[in-house]
């Protein structure tokens, strides 16, 4: 499956690469890839897809969860999706607790040890993810695992997930990603290996 749903990632705009002119991140990196699986919500035989590989993830590398959660926003209807396909309860966790109301960060229903199977649409840094760990697992939940669709493949996003001990497994991935990207020519050889070279050192690239 990683082959074939990077293929209809890149097919459907949802990842864009532009090594020539990268683009900004949040975090002021340039990039010479863009991941916007918020499109993928308009793709309804792509969706399912993809609800039908976490929820094989699920089943094979994190049993047992009582709760899923996703990750505001973009991990949210990724979350639902599979929330309805396990028929367990859906929660959501904001990157702050809202500053009016009920100063809520974790929206829904759950129960101190609950089994929470975690959602993000990507992982890039592991930031995100991980202050969603921290605030479930405050609130008395255990994080059984964290699931995406795609994943940059950062080593220091892998040491960050180590250092918590906290799992995670992704549908795609960058390296499967430059592969199909390679092979379907979207990218010619140059390209590609200034895609490797950003990989390998995000931080400095395009300085």
């Amino acid at each position: 499956m990683e082959k074939e749903l990077a293929l209809q990632l890149l097919q459907i705009g949802a990842v864009k690469l532009s090594p020539e002119t990268p683009f900004t991140w949040a975090s002021g990196w340039k990039s010479p890839i863009y991941c916007d699986n918020r499109l993928t919500m308009a793709q309804p035989k792509l969706r399912k897809k993809i609800t039908m590989g976490m929820y094989t993830l699920a089943c094979n590398c994190f049993p047992g969860a009582t709760v899923v959660a996703g990750v505001a926003t973009g991990g949210i209807p990724q979350a639902a999706w599979l929330a309805d396909k396990m028929g367990l309860p859906l929660i959501y966790v904001r990157p702050e607790a809202k500053a009016h109301g009920t100063g809520k960060q974790i929206e829904g229903l759950f129960q101190e040890g609950d089994r929470v199977l975690l959602v993000e649409d990507l992982i890039s840094t592991g930031t995100s993810s991980l202050k969603a760990v921290k605030a479930i697992s405050d609130a008395g939940a255990v994080i059984i695992g964290v699931v995406s669709i795609f994943n940059y493949g950062f080593e220091s996003a892998s040491l960050s997930f180590s250092d918590e001990e906290v799992r995670f497994a992704s549908l795609t991935d960058y390296e499967t990603l430059l592969e199909v990207a390679q092979e379907n020519k979207f990218i010619n050889k140059t390209q590609q290996k200034a895609l490797e070279m950003w990989r390998k050192h995000p931080q400095k690239w395009g300085i």
